[in-house]
């Protein structure tokens, strides 16, 4: 099923299920707890809310080869892990905001969310994928300065102000999707392609991912864990390619869909 969490002209906040014709059809129960049915009742979004309200959104670093070459890193031996605020989750089409803070330095990161559907602790990499709802486009916005100068040796602060966790349009749920590691992955600024990868090209996949990060720490019900973005990135680039306002970034993943949000003084 893909499912978009969605707030109508009226203020309502609802769940429902998009159709291949992109058509929204309002469902009836909860998806978090895995009782739903489609009604056949059409729903108009006022807004695209992210489709899980994240309890932690964990992120991997340097989950691309040649997005670490790209930065002169070394390929990691174990994931490298980092925070955002819950906070910083925003929907399809709801603006990415510039902290009046930061220079000219955010940057986009196209990446695959995955979403944890029930507690998952000391999980083998076997049976990992029975731990994980669903999945949905992310992008990684990112203050560059603040993370490589600013943050005190820690990445959190330039990755996790408010709006740069910008997830949607929907949640593919796992039986949906298929295999993870698979999938096609971009990102366009303004039309022009700039990040152009597939997730095969993880150094860790995603079962992997799921282990390391559920031994001795359980991973709640939506937990959303960011995979890495792979090389293109603008802050590589000569001369580097920041985000302005005015700007539109898409990030899409194949059998999800396109993700698009404009970019705003904040």
């Amino acid at each position: 099923m893909q499912i978009a969490r969605i707030k109508e002209a009226s203020g309502r906040e609802t769940y429902a299920s998009r159709r291949n014709d992109g058509t929204l059809r309002r469902l009836d129960g909860d998806p978090r707890r895995g009782s739903v049915s489609v009604t056949e009742e059409t729903v108009d979004p006022a807004q695209w809310l992210p489709p899980v309200d994240p309890v932690a959104i964990m992120c991997i670093g340097l989950n691309y080869a040649k997005h670490a070459a790209e930065g002169g890193m070394a390929l990691p031996e174990h994931p490298m892990l980092f925070m955002k605020n819950p906070s910083a989750a925003i929907g399809h089409g709801t603006p990415i905001r510039v902290p009046a803070i930061c220079t000219d330095e955010i940057d986009y990161e196209c990446e695959l969310a995955v979403v944890i559907g029930r507690p998952c602790s000391n999980v083998s990499r076997s049976e990992a994928l029975d731990y994980v709802w669903g999945y949905t486009a992310a992008n990684d916005v990112s203050a560059r300065v603040w993370q490589l100068e600013r943050g005190g040796g820690q990445w959190c602060r330039g990755k996790g102000f408010d709006t740069f966790a910008p997830l949607g349009p929907v949640l593919v749920t796992a039986d949906e999707l298929g295999d993870p590691n698979c999938l096609d992955i971009s990102t366009e600024l303004n039309g022009q392609t700039m990040q152009s990868s597939n997730t095969e090209d993880m150094i860790f996949s995603v079962p992997h991912l799921v282990e390391f990060l559920s031994q001795g720490m359980t991973l709640m019900p939506g937990t959303v864990i960011l995979t890495g973005t792979p090389s293109g990135i603008g802050w590589a680039r000569d001369p580097k390619v920041t985000l302005q306002v005015g700007d539109e970034v898409t990030v899409r993943v194949s059998g999800i869909g396109a993700l698009t949000n404009r970019v705003e003084a904040g």
